[in-house]
């Protein structure tokens, strides 16, 4: 039946309308949802097995719920999307601020066009998308906003004493009857403010400045809270956390594929970025590492989070740096190099929070180091561990099982041993580059043994990778100065950087006399 022809309170109730609370709609469209074996909430990854189901269980107890986890967990995404369990269109009476059901009316407005009118009061009907209503709590957050206030103005436009109930102006929570209303961020909402929910949630009264208004409101309400605030700006009060029926978990991905497939739905990539610019798997699963390096590392506050918004910026970072190299040299297409990944830094910089250690180390550090780490961590996934190669190298010795075995990586670390040392720019076109990397002995013939299929470009690549691998497991050296990566054998790195201490030493001599 095409509903929305009805216009009047009698044609309401001659189709046979049937009124729901929201919480009543939204558990029989979600039951409809798992019969059919559709996803409620599309575009969720990570959550298959955790806190969509415990959402849904929550949905069908027809409970209000909280949302609490570290920042950049889909919190506020999951409640948004609940929108999309609500019926597409419901009938109000028309000029109601709020959404007075015809056949359960609320407010007085509604009640006295209804008297006045019978079975002729107007109605009209609301999208779903109309019903949802969203607040994020700061500390100037007030009681007017939330549930409303008398309005002068309105008392003067219409001649009405304040003692008239018809001078109220209702705050967005009355406005959004019979629909969802999220409260993000709940800690950061002053305590006074949070007691002033707390009818609302269990007996449906709301008091505006004395008036003692029995309004049964409809809501499904849903809040999000990061566990940080609890200590560091705010909490829940007790009371009000009681009477949120439902607490759900979230939590970062749990695996690698999960976090890769997050960031690739995610990434805002330019159209002609995507045509041009290649980004292989290896240098999105460095990307993804970095993350999951911050979450474990000594120096990022884990109390804070590292969001999945760190992985998403540093990947657009990362396909721009290419893309300015493809600029720089007029080329018409690239591939993102290990080298761009220093463009990433400012993505890393900006989302994590540092314990005082890291305060002292430096966010620029702390950001290199988390690189460093994530190219070690994927390293030994496509090559050999080079920890046995420098056990070797460092000491002679091998154990039983190892005496057989060659290291591969000596023809390529030999080639540094020499006093060799290899430049790259960071801007430097593609030919260039793998010119270059070619002149290293040994690297393009392992490269190729370990991975015979490879072609060209993704042979470079990986010759680039293992010269910052065997950095990375120190052995050979790197360093990086003036847009320059600088790679040699690490006795001659450590004898430049004596004689760079010396002649800063004589400098300081020559300076103070």
């Amino acid at each position: 039946m095409d509903w929305q022809k009805i216009k009047t309170l009698g044609e309401l109730k001659q189709a046979g309308y049937r009124s729901r609370s929201v919480k009543e709609e939204v558990r029989e469209n979600l039951i409809g949802m798992i019969r059919r074996k559709e996803n409620p909430f599309r575009g969720i990854m990570g959550y298959e097995d955790t806190v969509i189901p415990d959402t849904e269980r929550a949905l069908l107890s027809r409970h209000n719920m909280l949302f609490l986890g570290l920042r950049g967990q889909a919190k506020t995404r999951m409640a948004r999307q609940m929108v999309d369990l609500l019926d597409e269109y419901i009938p109000v009476i028309a000029g109601s601020e709020v959404n007075d059901d015809p056949l359960q009316p609320l407010s007085k407005y509604a009640k006295d066009l209804i008297a006045e009118h019978g079975d002729d009061t107007p109605i009209h009907w609301v999208h779903r998308t109309e019903r949802y209503g969203e607040k994020l709590a700061t500390p100037d957050v007030s009681v007017a906003d939330l549930i409303g206030d008398i309005d002068p103005i309105k008392a003067a436009n219409l001649k009405l004493s304040f003692a008239d109930e018809k001078v109220i102006h209702y705050g967005i929570i009355p406005r959004s009857n019979r629909g969802i209303f999220v409260i993000n961020e709940l800690p950061d909402l002053q305590a006074r403010i949070q007691v002033a929910l707390f009818n609302i949630l269990q007996e449906g009264d709301i008091q505006i400045r004395g008036f003692k208004l029995r309004m049964p409101l409809d809501i499904l309400f849903v809040f999000t809270a990061n566990p940080e605030d609890y200590t560091n700006r705010g909490s829940i009060v007790t009371p009000l956390k009681d009477r949120i029926e439902s607490q759900i978990l979230t939590h970062y991905p749990k695996d690698l594929e999960t976090a890769l497939a997050i960031t690739e739905q995610e990434a805002n990539l330019h159209s002609e970025q995507s045509g041009n610019i290649n980004v292989s798997d290896l240098i999105k699963r460095l990307i993804e590492q970095v993350a999951f390096e911050a979450r474990n590392n000594e120096y990022v506050d884990r109390k804070s989070g590292v969001s999945a918004r760190l992985t998403i910026a540093a990947f657009e970072n990362a396909v721009s740096a290419a893309e300015r190299r493809l600029l720089i040299h007029g080329e018409k297409a690239t591939q993102v190099w290990i080298a761009d990944l220093m463009g990433i830094i400012p993505a890393i910089t900006g989302k994590i929070e540092l314990v005082y250690e890291g305060e002292q180390e430096g966010p620029y550090q702390v950001a290199l180091n988390l690189l460093e780490k994530s190219i070690r961590t994927q390293f030994t996934q496509y090559f050999p561990n080079p920890e046995l190669s420098k056990k070797k190298r460092n000491t002679g010795k091998a154990s039983q099982q190892e005496k057989g075995e060659d290291n591969p990586y000596r023809p390529i670390t030999a080639w540094f041993d020499k006093g060799n040392q290899l430049d790259l720019l960071l801007d430097m076109s593609d030919a260039d580059r793998t010119n270059a990397l070619y002149q290293v002995d040994g690297l393009h013939a392992f490269v190729k043994k370990s991975f015979p299929k490879a072609n060209e470009a993704e042979v470079s690549l990986l010759m680039e990778f293992v010269l910052h691998g065997l950095a990375a497991y120190s052995l050979i050296s790197k360093r990086m100065l003036d847009g320059k990566l600088s790679f040699q054998d690490l006795m001659g790195s450590m004898m430049n950087l004596g004689q760079i201490d010396l002649h800063d030493e004589d400098a300081d001599d020559e300076d103070f006399g």
